[in-house]
């Protein structure tokens, strides 16, 4: 029985879970969704993920995760090597904290579907742009002084962790709507560091089979 990976090309959330999965080796079949057409919506999907959200992970016994941050919690704890969360508990928490300042308090506020439901509220695609540079440069002003006290190579220290599988796809999308990332110097330079790691080339957006010509 094998896996599979129910996820967007472009998408942060199953970015996250693919750097992870490369991390740890694991194989695993691409099923994509179609995040702009609504695939995520219609039965089909919902019956995978009732919540009709990327990414999902099927383990091919009837059990489905979803969530990228308990996914790649989950991998941590069921394939420890190599590890993505470091062994002291505060080290961790530091980590989590990284982590949970993109997939809690930028990514949500960012998505396809609030943008989606700014637009039906009648917001100009300027002021939508606006909205989401305002939640990234929040959320990298507060981890650009953590990783300056904590990072070496990579965010925190000298190997990758959870935090990196959630700051290069926030990096990337930041970039993607033309967000300036200088003023962060350390954050943009553990992210690129981070980008050149084989497991990160291999989950890049442009590596995935739905890929589209941008």
């Amino acid at each position: 029985m094998g896996w599979t990976l129910h996820s967007a090309w472009r998408a942060g959330a199953p970015y996250r879970v693919r750097i992870g999965l490369k991390l740890k080796g694991c194989e695993y079949d691409y099923h994509p969704i179609d995040l702009i057409a609504g695939e995520q919506r219609e039965p089909g999907y919902r019956a995978v993920n009732p919540q009709g959200l990327t990414p999902a992970l099927d383990l091919g016994d009837g059990t489905v995760l979803a969530q990228s941050l308990a996914i790649l919690e989950w991998l941590e704890e069921t394939r420890p090597h190599p590890p993505i969360l470091p062994r002291a508990a505060l080290d961790r928490a530091v980590v989590r904290r990284m982590a949970g300042i993109i997939a809690c308090d930028i990514h949500p506020l960012n998505n396809t579907r609030v943008g989606r439901r700014l637009s039906q509220m009648g917001v100009e695609q300027a002021a939508i742009t606006e909205w989401i540079h305002g939640w990234i440069r929040d959320g990298f002003d507060a981890l650009e002084p953590l990783i300056e006290q904590h990072g070496g190579q990579y965010a925190f220290g000298d190997s990758p962790t959870i935090a990196d599988c959630c700051l290069v796809p926030q990096v990337y999308s930041a970039r993607r709507f033309e967000l300036d990332v200088s003023p962060w110097p350390k954050l943009a330079a553990a992210a690129d560091r981070a980008a050149e790691h084989p497991a990160f080339v291999a989950a890049h957006p442009n590596q995935q089979p739905d890929a589209k010509p941008l």
